[in-house]
């Protein structure tokens, strides 16, 4: 098939159904081929029209917590005092780039949850 670049929702489902049709294509066949073009058209059409809110790091670590049953003062041999994990939690204090990095270590998170704009 002779794809375009992406304008409608239609036509994004179509290229999405496609690639995931041929998404184990051999390597310099005509399907891998299709395929490249097909994950560059859904990545421009994706990047264009949806949009991911930002998540809150403090909330993904409180639902973390929540999914373990953990305490705040779980969270000590990581972020240090119950008073200092209880600024954390609030908000009134930053994380510091230790903690997330222990923080995405222990939860097994995705670094970019501590990327955000200040």
């Amino acid at each position: 098939m002779n794809w375009k670049v992406l304008k409608t929702e239609a036509a994004y489902q179509k290229a999405v159904k496609r690639t995931m049709a041929i998404f184990q294509a051999k390597e310099g066949t005509s399907e891998a081929d299709e395929l490249a073009l097909l994950l560059l058209l859904v990545k421009d059409y994706e990047d264009k029209h949806i949009h991911i809110p930002e998540v809150d790091p403090i909330e993904v670590i409180k639902l973390k917590m929540a999914e373990r049953g953990m305490k705040a003062k779980d969270l000590e041999p990581i972020i240090g005092s119950k008073g200092h994990i209880s600024s954390i939690l609030s908000g009134r204090r930053e994380i510091t780039l230790k903690m997330a990095q222990r923080l995405k270590n222990y939860f097994q998170l995705p670094a970019e949850i501590f990327l955000h704009a200040a």
